[in-house]
């Protein structure tokens, strides 16, 4: 009980020690024990807000640079794993003697007591954030209704409304999504357990179909996926991933807000609009709106001409805008009756570069055992900023842009075949080849613009470097990682096997 007494963790921190204690140590625990454990532990020796937010790409799945992190950290905690997994926790620094020794010993490395100070000083036990965070009163109320915004990249931005009601210590979840790209509708509906009153973790999916298959479908966005999210210390929103369990390189990055009484902004569907054109037609999807709109009611800053109100609802306003030539470019706030929604677009008068997204990658053949490793690109526009320089931290993002995707295999002839590689696929997601050659491939995939051309009036071009290599897996010294999925990151975190 001392061990538990000197440590806190993020839910996932403790189902590992659970888990651990049944693998392990052959703790007998059924499902309806483990929730309330790990659910008790997240509770009492958790996380505050300001301790969590810093490692939630690792909790979410996200590929995160960490190059930037204390050496000692990168000489013993990165070469097995994120560092984040280290900084979910917090230790007394005689804990995390205890455990970096028993760590060195179980993996059979030389203990490095640099790394012991880093962790002491970097995670702590006892810090002002948890303290008051602890002394919160009384348990928060989730229920009810939350609008929602998301973005699938490739897929584009949804928005929509959640109904989260009570069910038996968890929470039901109903969400309906909206795509701005194509007016398509998802429609999830779910389980999730919140931990420490600032986790959200739960379980949805899309219609019956979608679940029909035990293999995730990675193109469809109907599939199950697991919700993680960061709620915010005054409980009035949540953000976060929710990603496709089998396949985590697909997920929805997820934004949720308690409704107000006033006009609310959520997302205005063109994150860029060109100097000295007219009659561009712009969607503000929001909440709230009041009954009446006029032009004057609509601002998107200087040069910036709201012409018409074509229609508009509680919470839709259609209308048409005219960007002055001399319009100032850059990123614009958009504001509606006191709503205002922070850098929603831009106003440019060229694309000077495009970026493809991920700049490096790595997808994975498969085999019998082990499913194919997809990649999802995107390529987003780019203006100069005042620097007059590309690539610097003033740069304007302009947005996704229309392109044709092609993949290209290092030092062959543009125009060989690279169908054994794999192919990609005009929303730019790479398949790897179906048979499995058991070597690497080193890759380009290329996005060219359809409409824009570059300062020489050739074509509009970037390209991500990848790694096609053979399928791959994680070992835990025990059993394959995927093996506990269900178990480890199971919404309610008392799903069993």
């Amino acid at each position: 009980m001392q061990r538990v007494s000197w440590a806190r963790s993020t839910p996932e921190g403790w189902q590992d020690i659970v888990k651990r204690m049944v693998i392990e140590h052959n703790a007998q625990l059924t499902q309806a024990e483990a929730g309330p454990i790990v659910k008790y532990l997240s509770n009492s020796h958790g996380l505050a807000p300001a301790e969590s937010k810093p490692v939630m790409y690792y909790l979410e799945r996200r590929v995160h640079d960490e190059t930037g992190s204390d050496d000692p950290m990168h000489a013993v905690c990165g070469k097995c794993h994120s560092i984040s997994r280290a900084l979910s926790w917090r230790r007394s620094a005689a804990e995390w003697k205890q455990y970096a020794d028993a760590h060195a010993a179980r993996y059979k490395f030389r203990p490095n007591d640099l790394a012991v100070i880093v962790l002491s000083k970097t995670a702590p036990l006892h810090t002002p954030e948890w303290d008051t965070w602890s002394t919160r009163k009384g348990p928060a109320d989730f229920t009810g209704r939350w609008l929602v915004t998301a973005s699938i990249p490739g897929r584009g931005a949804y928005y929509g409304e959640m109904q989260v009601d009570p069910a038996a210590g968890d929470y039901n979840t109903r969400v309906v999504l909206t795509s701005i790209k194509d007016g398509s509708k998802l429609t999830r509906t779910g389980r999730s357990a919140i931990y420490g009153e600032n986790a959200w973790r739960g379980r949805s999916m899309g219609s019956p179909s979608a679940s029909a298959s035990p293999v995730p479908d990675p193109e469809n966005p109907s599939s199950e996926v697991r919700e993680v999210m960061w709620i915010s210390p005054d409980h009035s929103a949540a953000e976060g991933r929710w990603f496709w369990g089998r396949y985590q390189e697909f997920g929805f990055d997820a934004h949720l807000q308690r409704p107000a009484a006033t006009p609310t902004l959520l997302l205005i569907d063109r994150p860029s609009l060109k100097v000295g054109s007219q009659g561009s037609r712009i969607r503000l999807i929001g909440d709230n709106f009041p009954a009446q709109i006029a032009p004057a009611d609509i601002s998107l800053g200087a040069g910036v001409t709201v012409r018409s109100v074509v229609s508009h609802s509680r919470g839709e306003i259609v209308a048409t805008v005219d960007v002055a030539a001399d319009a100032p470019r850059g990123k614009r706030d958009v504001a509606v009756k006191g709503a205002r929604l922070t850098d929603a677009t831009a106003i440019y008068d060229r694309i000077d570069y495009m970026r493809v997204t991920p700049q490096s990658a790595m997808a994975s053949f498969s085999d019998a055992t082990h499913p194919p490793g997809y990649r999802q690109f995107e390529a987003i526009g780019y203006q100069n900023g005042p620097d007059g320089k590309a690539h610097t931290a003033d740069d304007v993002d302009l947005g996704p842009v229309d392109v044709a995707w092609s993949i290209q295999v290092f030092h062959a002839p543009p125009d060989a075949k690279s169908d054994y590689v794999g192919t990609i696929s005009p929303e730019g997601l790479f398949t790897p080849g179906s048979e499995n050659p058991n070597s690497n491939f080193d890759v380009w995939a290329i996005a060219t613009a359809r409409d824009e051309k570059d300062s020489r009036g050739g074509p509009l071009t970037d390209k991500c470097y990848m790694v096609v290599t053979v399928p791959t897996y994680v070992f835990n010294g025990r059993r394959y990682v995927r093996d506990l999925d269900r178990w480890v990151d199971d919404g309610s975190a008392t799903g069993g096997r």
